[in-house]
């Protein structure tokens, strides 16, 4: 099923460079299976016509508080009624004095105040409107009215400058708009992770690592927040951009992903293990470049710490997730893991079905048995390893 598939989404244009920001979202909501309708202000149509969003929606849009196309004459009322989610993107500081004083002059405006959903904002204006103390004062009052808030960004503006103001990129508002619809049964909830390989040095330029993405647990970084959770992701060494929402803490090594961990703990309410952590290190690492030469190289090993076994023995543990991937016997290998480090679950999967790559096929292990994952993209993966995971903590298994 597409991300938005039988979702109804209302779009609110207003007047600003970065409008054209929204017929890109618009275009992503629409091919992900969502029912857009697009509320146009007079502003806003300066600068991205009606037939823009008409030919991107296949819809109408609307732009007038009289418009007669609805039935009952009321679009200010009807257009919100069983829609998900209402987002005015951009909304201009114009727009948002307007919402936070509860004023009504337009059909968006008007939309707002009598909407039967959420209301989420976009901020988009210069640095030093969005700095003002005014604006400030009304994004302050519209957080507390319940108004979810997605930016601004930081970066280049249309005027020249630099600073916060940018409307955030249409991707990571499409991103935004689908974790505020995802249930949140990890509210509340800390989550601490580590992710990616870690990387042992040998010398300067040379190291022992693995060949793990990071990709499935950044997934489930992601899915972590979209669960309502605060999430801590201690990342080994990987080219991988950082999840909306989650704090990231790069690291290298294995006994630096284990001192990034222990100094977090106590404090988090769900532990989750997806980093494939260096099993051995070099006993010496050269402090130069270690040169080719004709005789044999012996190379010394020693064993890295544990961190998930570490972690999950202590008495203040939190609850306790590991990753198995094996080659063979995953049901043996994931089980017995389980039960020798005491976890709340195993989630096993075969390096065949999913190391390095974007899909992933995966069984979860817990107390109640076994539970297979149909193959899937990992983002939907992971989002389906976090129910479970709620679960598990809800239940204390």
């Amino acid at each position: 099923m597409s991300r938005f598939e039988g979702k109804r989404i209302v779009i609110g244009v207003t007047g600003g460079i970065a409008a054209y920001k929204a017929a890109e979202l618009v275009r992503l909501l629409v091919k992900a299976g969502a029912h857009v309708e697009v509320v146009l202000t007079e502003a806003g149509g300066h600068f991205v016509g009606a037939a823009t969003f008409q030919a991107l929606t296949g819809r109408p849009v609307w732009q007038a508080l009289w418009d007669e196309r609805m039935d009952t004459g009321m679009a200010h009322i009807d257009l919100t009624r069983g829609a998900a989610a209402l987002l005015v993107a951009p909304a201009t500081a114009d727009f948002i004095a307007k919402l936070a004083h509860g004023m009504a002059d337009d059909l968006l405006s008007t939309l707002c105040l009598a909407r039967d959903c959420p209301l989420l904002v976009a901020p988009a204006m210069n640095r030093q409107m969005w700095n003002s103390p005014a604006t400030q004062r009304n994004v302050t009052q519209l957080k507390a009215d319940g108004v979810a808030v997605f930016g601004p960004g930081s970066g280049e503006q249309a005027c020249g400058e630099v600073g916060d103001g940018r409307l955030l990129e249409a991707s990571e508002l499409f991103d935004d708009v689908f974790s505020f619809l995802q249930p949140k049964p990890l509210l509340g909830k800390r989550v601490l992770m580590t992710a990616g390989p870690t990387f042992e040095p040998l010398d300067p330029v040379r190291g022992l690592t693995n060949s793990s993405s990071g990709k499935m647990g950044f997934a489930l970084a992601r899915a972590c927040v979209e669960a309502g959770a605060k999430v801590v992701l201690v990342a080994g060494p990987v080219a991988l951009a950082t999840p909306r929402g989650v704090e990231r803490v790069d690291v290298q090594t294995a006994l630096q992903m284990r001192e990034a961990v222990m100094t977090r703990l106590p404090g988090p309410d769900i532990f989750v293990g997806v980093a494939a952590v260096a099993d051995y290190r070099p006993t010496h690492n050269a402090a130069h470049k270690i040169k080719k030469g004709d005789a044999s190289f012996t190379l010394e090993l020693e064993a890295n710490p544990d961190i998930l076994a570490e972690v999950a023995a202590r008495k203040d543990a939190p609850a306790c997730v590991g990753f198995a991937a094996e080659s063979r016997d995953l049901e043996g290998y994931a089980e017995a893991k389980r039960l020798a480090k005491n976890l709340v679950l195993v989630v096993g999967n075969l390096v065949q079905d999913g190391l390095g790559g974007d899909m992933n096929t995966v069984t979860l292990f817990d107390a109640r048995g076994r539970h297979p994952l149909p193959p899937a993209s990992k983002a939907c993966v992971a989002r389906d390893i976090v129910a479970h995971i709620a679960t598990l903590v809800e239940l204390k298994v």
